[in-house]
């Protein structure tokens, strides 16, 4: 559910900037490499915050789930993008910087939830499912976001296309977080 919202930042910044504010090239550098700045951040931080949750003698599992939970906290605001970004560029940057850099954070622990459940054994296989998985839901975000796109640009209206899917991308990590909260309520070793 989250790989595609990765793969539509990386894919849409240029075209979003492009629309929505006429920049493109070399003007668009800087904008996109903040975002990208900012998410490095947050792949360190997404490292660092279950760690310092487990020193503090929390239960692996509860410090991880913690963590993806402020980090799809994080990535919520991604739904203001647009509204932010007419009053500033800048606004929007940051804040999809931010959602970027909660995706990081969030990823760097789903791959380390597998290692954490899953024995050595299936631990690549169960991690190349979901990469698989993540990599189709890419194509798709891909294609009906331009599908959607050229709908409300034929219209008039990109700017409600780029509303839609700075909410579908906001929410997805915070649906993610409750299906495997879900799913998984507690720890549980799979046993193969």
């Amino acid at each position: 559910m989250t790989d595609p919202v990765w793969w539509f930042y990386l894919f849409w910044l240029p075209a979003f900037l492009k629309a929505q504010y006429g920049i493109e090239g070399t003007a668009a550098a800087l904008p996109v490499a903040l975002v990208y700045i900012i998410s490095t951040i947050g792949s360190i931080f997404g490292g660092w915050l279950p760690l310092y949750f487990i020193k503090k003698g929390w239960p692996v599992y509860r410090a991880r789930k913690t963590a993806m939970l402020l980090y799809a906290l994080c990535a919520l605001p991604v739904v203001f993008a647009q509204w932010l970004g007419s009053i500033n560029m800048w606004f929007a940057v940051m804040i999809i910087g931010i959602a970027a850099a909660g995706h990081q954070a969030w990823s760097a622990n789903i791959f380390t939830t597998v290692s954490d459940m899953f024995p050595k054994k299936a631990v690549g296989s169960v991690t190349g499912i979901g990469g698989m998985a993540g990599a189709i839901g890419g194509m798709l975000i891909a294609w009906l976001a331009g599908i959607m796109f050229d709908h409300y640009k034929a219209l008039g209206e990109l700017e409600t296309g780029y509303y839609i899917m700075f909410f579908i991308c906001g929410g997805a990590y915070v649906i993610a977080w409750l299906v495997m909260h879900l799913l998984v309520p507690k720890m549980q070793k799979i046993e193969l």
